[in-house]
């Protein structure tokens, strides 16, 4: 006799690997096997990781983006246990590797009886290098103690298995920080919206894990639709529905093999310097800017623009902006003349010099590229497809171009953009741009549907130059709000 899981609320939807996930509940690892106790129920939970098809780094300064929820996806099983702790057990994608483990009493995130704040859950996590992954895990609790006033009397053993490749830009981290939010909110009966989970995940990310992202990769993990994009206007998170890409359309995604972070320096620079481009602006036009209190952080009131770049038309910037912009400016500089900038999870550091005049561009360009790319697809006239793929195409270019001008180009997203250029339209190819936060990571490609064949061309020629095989994302999954969540027990087989 044995006891397996059986799926006792919920549904799979049809998703292979949630299948796969389960069988594998039903056959850890002989050192796993006990890691769930057999008389208490386990809920399983699965977010997507999403390709950024338009808008990536504009996010942050309130542009539209369209983002796609790919195939690969994160599951979270999670079972209530009596004590106070969070063990937790990431299985590696190879496994024959071993998995990574994490323990911590949930005492941990109190001090004297009083919640601690996220700057010392983030240094804690950040002085341990080997256990910072577990930030985006563990640091759920917290955010739902400090946000939700959530009391959490038991403690939790959490399994997670992935498919999402990490590094690669496609969104790991949100993927995973919402399969834990909505697995946390099930098993302790939790009330949230779909839009306040992206949220409460994005906090994770930006106060615990440290990384200044922006809202889409939670919103995509969250509301994201099976083969649709998601449009999303980042004011700060508007949800504009959902675009259906046009039968005659795919997309995919081509790995570079150059680790992307969000957390890396060059995303964190741009972001910045976007910030310190809106100060000049709205001092320019005369918008009031007050110290918040906190050391370099300012409140502008701007009825005009709510404080978002995206708002500044092209046509504005040009006439009466552009020329206001130093290319480069030391944040030495920058802070003795204007004191500081409105982003509250990026700072500027005297010692480094900042590209302002292409950061503050890229996001005012890129908000009106993604409207126009929105408006082609929802006005698709399939007798006059290559007119229109080819406009999206153009779109797509012009947005990678525009990421290499601000300093979050590579070597070898360039390459595979370079070979999709070259191929061309007579192979079915129309477009493609680096995505997410840039600097490496995967490439988002434009292609006729019927031009798989073409892509992995594309693929194997880069193999070829760099002597690494790109893995090619494909395909696309619902988002956790779809997904729920699944209720399992263990029951005798004979």
């Amino acid at each position: 006799m044995s006891r397996m899981y059986r799926i006792e609320s919920g549904s799979t939807h049809g998703l292979a690997d949630t299948a796969a996930f389960i069988d594998l509940l039903n056959n850890l690892p002989e050192q796993l096997q006990s890691f769930f106790s057999a008389d208490r129920e386990v809920i399983v939970t699965r977010a997507p990781g999403r390709l950024d098809l338009m808008g990536g780094i504009a996010d942050y300064s309130g542009s539209l983006v369209l983002q796609l929820p790919i195939s690969n996806g994160t599951h979270a099983a999670l079972q209530r246990q009596e004590d106070n702790t969070i063990r937790i057990v990431s299985l590696a994608a190879d496994p024959r590797d071993r998995p990574r483990m994490f323990e911590m009493p949930l005492a941990a995130f109190q001090s004297e009886g009083k919640i601690i704040e996220y700057d010392l859950a983030c240094d804690r996590f950040n002085t341990a290098p080997d256990d910072h992954w577990a930030a985006y895990i563990a640091g759920a609790f917290l955010v739902l103690m400090r946000e939700r006033g959530a009391s959490f009397a038991e403690g939790a053993r959490i399994l997670i298995g992935s498919s999402v490749p990490e590094g690669k830009g496609v969104s790991s981290s949100a993927s995973l920080e919402v399969s834990v939010m909505q697995a946390i909110a099930a098993a302790y009966e939790i009330e949230m919206s779909p839009r306040e989970m992206a949220f409460l995940c994005q906090m994770v990310e930006n106060l615990i894990a440290g990384a200044p992202c922006g809202v889409m990769d939670q919103m995509t993990a969250v509301c994201g639709e099976m083969d649709r994009l998601l449009a999303l206007l980042c004011q700060p998170g508007e949800l504009m529905g959902t675009v259906k890409l046009p039968d005659e359309l795919s997309v995919w995604g081509i790995d570079s093999d150059i680790r992307h972070a969000v957390t890396g320096a060059d995303y964190g620079t741009v972001r910045t310097a976007a910030s310190m481009g809106y100060r000049m602006i709205a001092e320019r036009a005369g918008l009031e800017a007050n110290p918040t209190g906190k050391s370099g952080l300012l409140k502008i009131d701007d009825p005009k623009w709510r404080g978002y770049l995206a708002n500044i038309t092209p046509g504005e910037f040009e006439q009466s902006y552009a020329e206001l912009l130093p290319h480069e400016m030391s944040g030495e500089k920058f802070l003795e003349r204007y004191g500081g900038i409105t982003d509250a999870v990026t700072s500027v550091k005297p010692g480094l010099s900042y590209p302002v005049f292409q950061a503050t561009r890229h996001p005012i360009y890129e908000h009106a590229r993604v409207k126009a790319f929105a408006e082609i697809l929802k006005n698709w006239r399939s007798s006059n497809n290559e007119e229109q793929a080819g406009a999206l195409g153009e779109l797509m270019f012009e947005s990678h171009d525009s990421y290499s001008a601000c300093g979050l180009g590579s070597s070898g997203t360039d390459e595979i953009v370079k070979l999709v250029r070259e191929a061309g339209f007579d192979n079915g190819l129309y477009g493609a741009k680096i995505t997410g936060g840039g600097s490496g990571g995967t490439v988002a490609v434009l292609s006729h549907s019927d031009a798989e064949g073409a892509v992995k061309v594309v693929a194997e020629k880069y193999a070829q130059q760099t002597r690494h095989q790109p893995i090619v994302i494909s395909g696309s999954s619902p988002g956790s709000s779809v997904f729920g969540y699944l209720r399992l027990f263990k029951e005798i087989q004979r």
